[in-house]
């Protein structure tokens, strides 16, 4: 098909195309076919004249020409530079589709697309499970219905023809992937399980073809009543459609571990609404968004990219970063990210990050990534894979050697169909796939809880420390001062006593200066004009306003202007106690007040903690605050087990090397620059969202929202990850152990139990399936 049929330029053209002929002219509104000798509807515009199927089109494309003469979008390609790799072994990266060489697995995208079409590998392995289940149901008919029923569909000697017949079919149209993958592993060394079903499958196929084409090759021994040799094709047939059945039911469950990435890739808009210079609003694609662009969010619309806000107020939805439902209110200066769901108020905002640089695009990749990395207990897994098909190869000749020997008649039959048994049932794949189906879940349902798992390794690690140092400041306050109290001495207004010290404080730089002039603004409070400002290092500040004297400061600062601080200083050492800053005014030379400023302790930090200790961590609590101020919030909080005070970067560091050598395994918590060297250092780092890059490239997991809340449910997600893991690699041993000595016949002698080689195939289907399920319901653990 011409995809470039209409998606020319029509202002560069008439209507009267060289592709469509005279009488093949295209109506730009409806994209009818319309011949312009007979239509009667017609309209010029930009130059060209353009034909319509009826008055309704013309009127229509009247009203707006330019929303008709627009290019047709370009029909959607795979993105350039897309990376396939291996769901089992992240370290096989080709620039196209294929197979992995290690396990024959096909390859997957590296990250997945909001826009990702049905999995060609399902599709192709769906048919040829279809195909192959009709014919396997008239195999066991003819077969089976034979021997067990004494049902004979069609007469004995024609029974081997018309089974070969029906099996060829499964075995070397829907089954020839196994057989390319297992004589690929062959070629690699890399045995799997592929390549077991490929011996096992074909030895009865052509131990079976040989019996139907050269019966008088075998001894006399070996025939059945009626001088017939018996053939095995249910066995092939048979289990390549359970095997194919088991591919199709992991495929598919496979498909919603991707799930979680395909969810946040479909919270960013795919357009935005740009305001031009004039004020003019215009949709354009979000990949044409620029940083500086001015972008209007109306109510219920998602915000498009990361920015600041110019004009307006409106609560945002903000639960896909931060796991939590409350909205946040937005006004002009705030920072909005892409993603988020605007409320009911409208929002002028400045585009800051586009493109891969968004919160949004960088979740993404920092998922995508998760995902693929290995656990340090997956080695133990690859290991056990690395001799696990040999051993099984082995055993399989051996059971066949033994039954051949020992075996009741018909012998032969018995060891082919134990050894074959032996074959399909020791599926590695079960093996394979056990820890990383439980990572790509667990990662993918902690991005939704405002937990960003960098690599396995940190949930892994996380799952194991029994120690949490956490940083005080941003972590466990806010990390911004605030006026949290005013205290105005008798016959002074409080407002007034808040307005001149802010008057004052508005030239000078301390943190604690801007919370009490911005508690002013918050209030409306406006003083005069500052007069005589002048700074006194180690006391305070001092100026005029309105020709009275005002002096802001300790102790010391209020006798250096003839006040009395005796007055004030209960008072002050009540809130120094609670951890706050205190600041001193006199007004023409009388004590007037106090200002208290203090970080205050976040809402979650006490419940946080709480939890944290029920689920058996020692907290250590640092800060490079003075111990009086670090005792005071450690009291508030509760539950804090050790306070280290007036630290330096470099003394984090050393503290979280000193626990890791008294035998502590340490997750360090924090969201400064000053942070990124311990949380490095530490078994876990644990970066806050809301601080630094440097923090968040530092650890091996981030909270977006910088709560601690979020801490404990990334502990939940690690132990709940881990467990899984661990429940996978259980099942699949266990399913090894037991089904492998089964097959072989060891129940015979005391049971008189034997596995055929469909049951093998059906439990070795259900084992990888079964893995790949218990992984899925990580979806739904309580966070």
């Amino acid at each position: 098909m011409d995809h470039h049929h209409h998606a020319g330029d029509h202002h560069g053209q008439d209507h009267h195309s060289a592709q469509d002929g005279p009488a093949g002219v295209t109506d730009p509104v409806c994209g009818m076919a319309v011949d312009p000798e007979k239509t009667a509807f017609h309209a010029a515009h930009g130059g060209h004249t353009h034909h319509f199927c009826s008055a309704g089109c013309r009127d229509k494309f009247l009203a707006d020409p330019d929303k008709y003469l627009a290019p047709a979008p370009a029909a959607p390609s795979a993105p350039r530079g897309t990376v396939w790799t291996c769901p089992m072994h992240p370290q096989i990266r080709r620039d196209g589709p294929g197979t992995c060489p290690i396990c024959g697995m096909a390859l997957e995208p590296a990250e997945p697309r909001a826009d990702e079409g049905p999995n060609p590998e399902l599709v192709d392995f769906t048919r040829r499970f279809w195909v192959s289940a009709v014919l396997a149901v008239q195999l066991l008919l003819v077969s089976m219905g034979a021997e067990m029923l004494d049902l004979h569909l069609v007469p004995p000697a024609w029974s081997p023809w018309v089974q070969l017949a029906l099996t060829a079919p499964i075995v070397l149209w829907a089954g020839l992937p196994f057989f390319q993958r297992g004589w690929a592993s062959l070629g690699t060394r890399h045995y799997n399980m592929f390549t077991l079903i490929a011996i096992g499958v074909g030895a009865a196929f052509l131990y079976s073809l040989a019996a139907t084409l050269a019966p008088g090759l075998f001894p006399a021994a070996l025939r059945m009543h009626g001088g017939m040799v018996p053939v095995y094709y249910e066995a092939a047939g048979v289990v390549v459609a359970l095997v194919l059945l088991g591919q199709v039911l992991e495929l598919r469950a496979r498909a919603a571990t991707g799930r979680a990435i395909r969810a946040l890739l479909n919270l960013a808009p795919k357009t935005a609404r740009r305001v031009d210079p004039q004020g003019e609003e215009r949709e354009v694609p979000i990949a044409q968004v620029l940083v500086g662009d001015r972008l209007r969010i109306r109510p219920g619309e998602a915000v498009p990219v990361d920015g600041t806000v110019l004009e307006g107020r409106s609560s945002l939805d903000e639960s896909m970063l931060t796991g939590e439902p409350a909205p946040v209110l937005k006004t002009p200066g705030a920072k909005v990210t892409g993603g988020t769901v605007n409320g009911t108020g409208s929002l002028l905002m400045e585009a800051r990050a586009v493109g891969a640089d968004t919160m949004l695009a960088r979740i993404v990749a920092m998922v995508a990534a998760a995902q693929r990395s290995r656990a340090p207990i997956q080695a133990v897994a690859d290991r056990i894979s690395g001799w696990f098909v040999p051993l099984v190869v082995l055993v399989a000749i051996v059971t066949f050697v033994v039954w051949s020997m020992a075996g009741p008649e018909p012998r032969f039959g018995h060891a082919l169909l134990n050894a074959i048994a032996v074959l399909i049932i020791a599926c590695p794949c079960a093996l394979g796939l056990a820890t990383p189906m439980s990572i790509m879940v667990g990662t993918g349902r902690g991005a939704r809880a405002g937990v960003l798992v960098k690599n396995a390794e940190a949930l892994q690690a996380l799952d194991r420390v029994d120690t949490l140092v956490i940083d005080k400041t941003g972590t466990l306050t806010e990390g911004k001062p605030r006026l949290v109290a005013v205290e105005p001495a008798e016959g002074i207004a409080a407002d007034a006593l808040l307005a001149l010290a802010a008057a004052i404080e508005a030239r000078s730089e301390h943190p604690l200066a801007l919370a009490i002039v911005g508690a002013a603004r918050e209030r409306g409070l406006v003083a005069g004009q500052v007069e005589d400002f002048a700074s006194q290092t180690g006391l305070g500040i001092s100026g005029r306003i309105d020709g009275r004297a005002v002096a802001v400061g300790n102790a010391a600062q209020m006798r250096r202007v003839g006040a009395d601080p005796a007055a004030l200083e209960s008072a002050a050492e009540r809130h120094r106690g609670e951890g706050a800053g205190v600041m001193m005014v006199a007004i023409d030379g009388r004590a007037a007040g106090l200002l208290v400023v203090a970080d205050p302790i976040r809402e979650s930090a006490r419940g946080a903690i709480a939890a944290l200790r029920a689920q058996g961590l020692r907290i250590v609590m640092l800060t490079g605050d003075s111990q009086g101020t670090a005792e005071a919030v450690a009291r508030k909080i509760g539950g804090i087990d050790d306070v280290r005070a007036n630290l330096r970067p470099d003394d984090k560091v050393r503290i979280v090397g000193e626990l890791k050598a008294q035998g502590a395994r340490v997750a360090m918590a924090g969201d400064g620059i000053n942070d990124a060297p311990a949380l490095a250092a530490a078994d876990v780092g644990v970066a806050m969202g809301t601080g630094t890059d440097v923090a968040i490239e530092s650890a091996g997991l981030t909270l977006t929202n910088g709560d601690l809340a979020a801490m404990v449910r990334a502990r939940r997600l690690a132990r709940a990850t881990m467990a899984n893991i661990r429940q996978n690699l259980f099942f699949s041993f266990l399913f090894n152990g037991i089904g492998v000595p089964v097959a072989a016949g060891v129940l015979y002698p005391v049971a008189g139990i034997l596995l055929s080689p469909m049951f093998a195939g059906a439990a070795m289907a259900l084992s990888s399936f079964t893995v790949v399920v218990n992984a899925l319901r990580l979806n739904t653990v309580k966070l």
